[in-house]
């Protein structure tokens, strides 16, 4: 055998061994079931080998311990300027949040750093991605984790400014030599992948377009002019719009990982494809394909490693109904359709009693909607304080500007949660299109035509 061929033989056995199939874990809901119970099904009623933690909850950590799944956990986005200006809080933080659970049977695998940092509009938080990603790589090393725990971060397909056709693909300009580079610096020098957020659902715009990203054989093959190559599904066009915009940058040898993908079982009448069957067509067909070792055009011979997104429904995330209805599994952990991933397929029964989306959320009063006058967000007066402050991390953790309610702020006071939720889950209402939906945070908001600002703090 031809040198160049053992090593493409080698290098793809490599890949599929590497390869695996996880799930993503968010807990952004109602009526969960408990972590050790979770952990449980997941060890021994499925076929997956990876869990993605959204956070570094230690009671969902603790579950995890000698149950054989490698866990990836997140550093919130609120934590890492702290860590990029820090080693010694980067040593803290590891000693705390990851060492014990390491040290007591957890399979930590992974560190991600921030959520889609990349993507933000938080410069401050782009800049310090990698600093934080380095200093935690340093603390690793002082704990000997660093051979089996890698850092790296998830990112969006936002971080392209151009993903169509697949080979002129690019980064975001600015940000290229600014983050990116370093970004792809530090990953081939640890041995860690990038990782890469990819939802061919978001990319529809017609009913004509879902036989290309159900994957189905029907589909009509679009073909890259830059290269010439072929692609039959939408996932295979959006991993190789990321490896090329990498190869652009001298990183085409930087492994590729599919850290969330799915599609969700329900949605409003205006979002194209939201449905069950679709649903379990989109997963079963993206496990299937990227564990066969096919690869894609750009990338063939090789097995992905993948997470489906989401492991259940959350309901308290803010958007359209879609955002609630990611999830595989009811809170009972029956199958809300068929993924392809319990060990014992024939125990997916008819489930379509259960599936009942959650009731929208309130909608503005007459008064407010025929008006056309100025609206806000504010929580709902019976809203649960702790889930108030879920809503607070969710909006101040993802970038945007919630300096006026942090201490000194001129919003800081009163200091309470139900004042502090006001002004960031209006924040996220008023960046995001004031839509009806951008005020649900799990029926915790509730729209009003009345000015919520007081004193020095201007809502508007």
């Amino acid at each position: 055998m031809h040198a160049p061929m053992l090593i493409l033989l080698l290098s793809s056995i490599a890949a599929a061994e590497a390869a695996g199939i996880g799930v993503t874990y968010g807990r952004r809901a109602t009526s969960l079931p408990a972590p050790a119970d979770v952990a449980r099904f997941l060890a021994r009623g499925t076929v997956l080998d990876r869990v993605r933690l959204l956070n570094a909850d230690p009671l969902a950590l603790r579950a995890f311990a000698g149950m054989g799944l490698s866990v990836d956990v997140t550093v919130p986005n609120a934590l890492v300027p702290r860590i990029a200006d820090s080693v010694a809080f980067a040593r803290q933080w590891v000693r705390d949040s990851v060492a014990p659970h390491a040290a007591a049977g957890t399979n930590v695998s992974r560190i991600l750093v921030g959520r889609d940092v990349i993507s933000q509009a938080n410069r401050t938080l782009l800049l310090c991605l990698v600093p934080a990603m380095q200093n935690l790589h340093t603390a690793l090393l002082a704990t000997s984790l660093h051979r089996r725990i890698k850092v790296s971060a998830a990112h969006s397909l936002g971080v392209l400014a151009v993903s169509t056709p697949p080979s002129a693909a690019r980064f975001r300009e600015g940000y290229d030599a600014a983050v990116v580079k370093p970004l792809l610096s530090f990953l081939r020098a640890t041995g860690a992948p990038f990782m890469v957020n990819a939802y061919p659902f978001y990319g529809l715009t017609s009913d004509a377009e879902l036989d290309f990203a159900l994957f189905r054989v029907s589909a009509e093959g679009v073909t890259d002019a830059g290269t010439g190559l072929v692609y039959t599904n939408a996932l295979d066009a959006q991993l190789d719009a990321v490896h090329s915009a990498m190869k652009r940058l001298g990183f085409g040898d930087v492994d590729v990982v599919v850290a969330e993908t799915g599609w969700p079982w329900a949605g409003e009448d205006w979002e194209v494809g939201a449905g069950a069957d679709h649903a379990g067509d989109y997963n079963r067909n993206a496990i299937r394909h990227l564990g066969s070792g096919v690869g894609t055009p750009l990338m063939p011979n090789r097995a992905f490693e993948v997470s489906i997104f989401s492991l259940f429904d959350e309901n308290l995330k803010p958007g359209p109904m879609s955002e609630h209805h990611f999830g595989l599994f009811h809170a009972d952990m029956t199958p809300i359709y068929d993924a392809g991933i319990l060990t014992a397929p024939e125990s997916v029964g008819p489930v379509s009693a259960k599936v009942t989306p959650a009731a929208p959320a309130p909608a503005p009063d007459a008064g407010a909607a025929d008006s056309g006058g100025r609206q806000w967000c504010v929580p709902t007066p019976a809203a649960d304080a702790a889930v108030l402050q879920e809503n607070i991390d969710f909006v101040c953790g993802g970038g945007m500007g919630c300096g006026p309610i942090r201490p000194g702020g001129r919003c800081y006071e009163p200091d309470t949660v139900q004042a502090h939720a006001a002004y960031a889950m209006n924040l996220y209402f008023r960046s995001n299109g004031q839509h009806a939906f951008d005020c649900d945070f799990g029926r915790t908001g509730v729209v009003t035509t009345v000015d919520p600002s007081f004193g020095s703090c201007n809502f508007t």
